[in-house]
């Protein structure tokens, strides 16, 4: 027998989303902060490097004579592309930082380096107080529902903020992913003003067909893979720059995107994100699975090519065409964060399309 409906506690769990939308918002501004500010002294670190090689290389000429025609070699040599001085490389770049007080780049283990940056420990510590203020609305709207949060488009969108703000917290602990912060909070706001605006369900019962013990465990599963593939989204997508950034470099241009070198490399945010791709793939096949169990209990048949049935599949279908590609087929770099990126699409078209214009079994947004 379902519990009463309390809605005080309803009250409160919207007071407590707004709170953390505006925690959220406060700390997606320190995080962009963080990279502003740590662009700037990049470059500063980059002229001074520079300079240094300049002022070495003119005291070496002064001491060594110079045959004819060798001055203009040696200004070639120390002229990059349209006669800019030639940019130090990352390592000396990092090595530079690390002595000069700078701000040290991310290594490919994405480590926490020695150098403490003032603005990201605050965005940090905001997207900590901002999660405490999430789960809050979480739980009340549990307490006042009397079930688990997640039984229409609103909670389900709530409570996946919730879990992919704190799964990035979580990672922060092991690995410097400080640089996802404003893709990963800036996608909480997004997903929180969404559930406010365009999704919003007052508190209230579950439908006869959802109320079973498989809202649990099904939905649950769904709701942890969704934020795993959150975060390996802002991951593709970000290797994506990366990767055009260092073949613009490589190729002699200007390092217009100075922040990116807080980023590990393309390569580096790939093999991360191929690992949790993996894990969450699990989970979603474990969605699959016991979503069907359950369709088996509530309508007689483990499937019927409802539309939900079949978009559910094909995330699955994509994850697995880019698990095996990259694994066995060599489909790496931008081939494979492309694919990364239309999986996600694929979640976000089964959640929001799928979910409020296809009508079948599967129809319970709330709206």
């Amino acid at each position: 027998m379902p519990f009463g409906i309390n809605e005080t506690m309803g009250q409160y769990s919207e007071l407590f989303m707004l709170l953390a939308a505006g925690t959220y918002t406060v700390a997606f501004i320190a995080f962009a902060w963080d990279l502003a500010k740590s662009s700037k002294a990049l470059r500063a670190i980059d002229l001074k490097a520079a300079q240094a090689g300049l002022d070495g290389h003119a005291r070496e000429a002064a001491k060594v004579p110079v045959a004819a025609g060798a001055g203009e070699r040696a200004e070639t040599h120390l002229a990059g592309p349209a006669g800019r001085a030639e940019r130090p490389s990352s390592s000396t770049a990092r090595t530079a930082g690390a002595g000069a007080g700078g701000v040290a780049t991310a290594d490919a283990d994405m480590r926490y380096a020695a150098e403490r940056r003032a603005p990201a420990r605050v965005a940090v510590a905001l997207t900590v107080l901002g999660a405490l203020i999430h789960g809050a609305g979480v739980v009340t709207r549990a307490l006042g529902a009397g079930r688990v949060p997640w039984g229409n488009m609103y909670e389900f969108l709530t409570t996946g903020a919730f879990v992919a703000v704190a799964v990035f917290l979580l990672v922060l602990v092991r690995r410097d992913l400080r640089f996802l912060g404003t893709f990963v909070v800036g996608l909480a706001i997004i997903m929180l003003v969404a559930a406010s605006v365009a999704y919003w369900t007052p508190v209230g019962h579950l439908v006869p067909a959802l109320q079973s013990y498989w809202l649990i465990i099904h939905v649950s599963i769904a709701v942890l893979s969704s934020a795993l593939f959150t975060l390996t989204f802002a991951m593709s997508a970000l290797q994506l720059v990366q990767s055009h950034r260092q073949k613009s470099v490589a190729a002699g241009g200007a390092d217009k995107l100075g922040f990116m070198r807080l980023v590990p490399s393309a390569l580096s945010l790939e093999n991360l994100s191929y690992r949790i791709n993996a894990i969450a793939f699990i989970g979603w096949t474990f969605t699959l699975m016991f979503g069907a169990i359950w369709a088996e209990k509530a309508w007689g048949r483990f499937w019927g090519w409802d539309t939900k049935e079949v978009w559910t599949f094909v995330i699955w279908v994509v994850y697995a065409g880019y698990l095996h590609a990259r694994a066995t087929r060599g489909w790496t770099g931008t081939r494979a964060a492309w694919l990364s990126i239309v999986g996600y699409l694929c979640v976000i078209f089964n959640f929001t399309i799928v979910n409020q214009f296809f009508n079948g079994l599967h129809s319970y947004s709330g709206l």
